[in-house]
């Protein structure tokens, strides 16, 4: 009997997974058997498409092809995802970084111009994608990370020592805000924390020059509704945010005041449909003036911004 080409069982891959509901099947089963022929990338398929396969390889590809059909995240399943080119390990530990997120790190850049090694906060880190991708892009910059979560944590770790950050990067568990206490800032910022164990920043402390999160900001009443990708494999603490999903944006709003330098940024992604709403609620932070919302590279409103008086 003979064996099956690599075209053969991408073009048997692709009708499988379409058959499955898999978005982008064909690219998705590219990435794949790549993965799983031990391929540096996508080209090297290409040109192997008339390679036969032996029954040990063809036995390596069926329990990655058969998880993707079961909807596990393609991430999931090749261990990491490029985020503004920086390589992130992905599990279940934490969201998966996607492509639209990086406007974020476009915005800090922009705003950040001029400003002499920057203190920067990410809140939510996740994978600590965004906190990497600041750290290595931006001159001089101090950033601090922080999640309530062990898991995701610990997955923010391994990614910072993957990508060589050691000084730039500092993790703190916490509640959004509160993981920024005067202890943590000294230790980043080579200051004193005056009083020991001190639970807040201290006024002789620098303060935060930019402030980035990227929230749960699903609304409760969607779970079970979300691509099965989404709502089976990814933690539940970084997607939900309350009734309307922005229960945690309010608070960590609340939570700036006095936290801030003077013109610093706060920049966050939320649902398209919550941009409107938290510009009729700036009112209530007016320590902070409301900025701007904003699109994604798809055209899509998916950020908000604010600016410290």
């Amino acid at each position: 009997m003979p064996q099956m080409t690599v075209l053969e069982i991408l073009n048997r891959t692709k009708v499988f997974f379409e058959k499955k509901g898999v978005p982008d099947a064909r690219l998705d089963a590219e990435y794949i058997i790549s993965h799983g022929l031990g391929m540096k990338n996508r080209m090297d398929l290409y040109l192997n498409f008339e390679k036969p396969l032996t029954a040990a390889e063809l036995d390596t590809l069926r329990p990655l092809v058969a998880r993707r059909a079961n909807r596990e995240p393609l991430q999931h399943i090749v261990g990491d995802t490029s985020f503004r080119g920086h390589i992130i390990k992905c599990d279940p530990r934490a969201l998966i970084p996607r492509p639209e997120t990086e406007s974020l790190v476009d915005m800090a850049i922009e705003r950040l111009n001029g400003v002499e090694s920057p203190f920067i906060v990410e809140v939510g880190t996740g994978t600590a994608a965004i906190s990497i991708a600041c750290a290595k892009e931006i001159a001089g910059a101090k950033v601090l990370a922080t999640d309530i979560s062990d898991e995701a944590l610990s997955l923010a770790r391994e990614n910072a020592q993957a990508n060589g950050l050691n000084e730039e990067l500092t993790f703190a568990q916490g509640d959004l805000l509160d993981a920024v206490t005067g202890d943590i800032v000294a230790k980043i910022v080579g200051a004193s924390a005056g009083s020991a164990g001190s639970p807040t920043l201290s006024a002789t402390l620098p303060k935060i020059s930019c402030l980035i999160a990227n929230l749960p900001y699903i609304p409760d009443g969607e779970k079970g509704k979300l691509q099965p990708e989404v709502d089976k494999f990814d933690p539940a603490l970084a997607l939900y945010g309350g009734p309307d999903g922005l229960d945690l944006v309010r608070k960590l709003l609340q939570q700036t005041e006095g936290k801030l330098s003077a013109g610093a940024p706060v920049l966050l992604e939320i649902g398209s449909e919550q941009a409107e709403v938290l510009k009729n609620e700036a009112d209530n932070y007016p320590w902070l003036e409301f900025e701007g919302i904003h699109k994604d590279y798809c055209g899509n409103i998916r950020f908000v911004s604010y600016r410290a008086k």
